[in-house]
């Protein structure tokens, strides 16, 4: 099977909003969308409130998941990334508020003023460790009768990727 790998970057580069899964201290799930852009396929940004519970989880445990979708896809032609990240403050907020930036419209962009300490937001970034597509159930090219999530890797120069499969949750 060839090709799933390249579902990651076009995904992430036509979809605009990702679903952030965090947990607090107790574990108590949390899940909220975020606009964000994508340095590559390793390496995704996004600005928010440090206050916000999101961002106070991170704060306790930097362990997220994260899908992007198309929320607009008809039934049965979804197509998704299910993403295992570690996250934090951005590293170098600079880097993060270009990439943001060359998506947002023009007149929505960012500036430093708008982060913290002046500001009321803090740069963020994801750092990708594990990617997966969704497989819709009755997929002829897997023997799966349910959606299941496919473990993809990107492919080596003149290496054929592997898969696992997965049931999707």
């Amino acid at each position: 099977m060839t090709g799933m790998w390249e579902t990651v970057p076009r995904l992430l580069g036509d979809s605009r909003y990702l679903v952030l899964a965090t947990a607090d201290r107790q574990g108590r799930p949390w899940a909220t969308p975020v606009f964000f852009a994508a340095r590559d396929e390793d390496r995704l940004f996004w600005v928010s409130a440090p206050d916000s519970r999101h961002s106070r989880n991170l704060a306790e445990r930097p362990d997220v998941a994260i899908t992007v979708f198309d929320s607009h896809a008809p039934v049965g032609g979804a197509e998704a990334l299910y993403l295992e990240a570690t996250a934090g403050p951005a590293d170098d907020p600079v880097a993060a508020l270009a990439a943001l930036n060359a998506r947002l419209p023009a007149g929505k962009e960012l500036t430093g003023d708008d982060l913290a300490p002046s500001g009321p937001m803090v740069a963020y970034s994801a750092d990708v460790r594990r990617h997966f597509v969704l497989i819709r159930g009755g997929d002829s090219r897997f023997d799966n009768v349910t959606d299941a999530r496919l473990h993809v890797t990107r492919p080596r120069q003149g290496a054929q990727p592997r898969y696992a499969r997965r049931a999707a949750r």
